[in-house]
């Protein structure tokens, strides 16, 4: 039987990426040569309301992209199990990364190895002066030496808790985090 409890709701959602938001803009002493990037599928939302609520605070446009790490992952997902061929759902960063402070945007970080491909996508594209790392939900339970710059909640959970994310934009259901436990 398994369990559900929301750790987070919309409110709290919105509450969380507003002040990722200030802190992305105050560790970065402003906006210039910063960049957004989502990692595919909800950090690319993620990406855009921090995007929208730094435009609101700061009154600056700062560029903004979303990265595909399928080709990366050390566990490719395969969309047809006899072709083996992995389904690719392609990059989209239509400005030059050379030299910005890109920060990555993902949902949820658990073992370190999103991230990781990530970051190798990410420098096949270009080579930023720095990465960092915005996550909505850190869970824990590292097996890469990776961590986020910003977090919007750390929610400590078991091996057999799994965390998801859901948003209106992807999901057609509310904002919350919800953990799934298994009883």
């Amino acid at each position: 039987m398994q369990k559900q409890v929301v750790v987070m709701d919309e409110a709290a959602i919105k509450r969380a990426l507003t002040r990722v938001s200030y802190e992305i803009i105050e560790r970065n002493k402003g906006t210039k040569n910063l960049a957004l990037v989502g990692i595919k599928t909800r950090g690319i939302y993620l990406a855009q309301r921090l995007h929208t609520r730094i435009l609101e605070i700061e009154g600056i446009d700062i560029p903004i992209g979303d990265i595909d790490i399928t080709l990366y992952r050390d566990d490719l997902s395969f969309k047809d199990d006899e072709t083996r061929e992995p389904a690719v759902h392609g990059t989209n960063i239509p400005f030059d990364i050379n030299g910005k402070k890109v920060v990555l945007v993902d949902d949820v970080l658990y073992t370190g190895r999103t991230v990781r491909a990530a970051m190798d996508a990410l420098m096949d594209v270009g080579r930023p002066a720095q990465i960092h790392l915005a996550v909505l939900a850190d869970r824990g339970h590292r097996e890469l030496p990776i961590r986020a710059d910003y977090v919007g909640k750390n929610i400590p959970t078991s091996g057999n808790e799994r965390v998801e994310v859901r948003l209106t934009d992807v999901d057609h259901a509310e904002d919350a985090v919800i953990i799934n436990k298994n009883e």
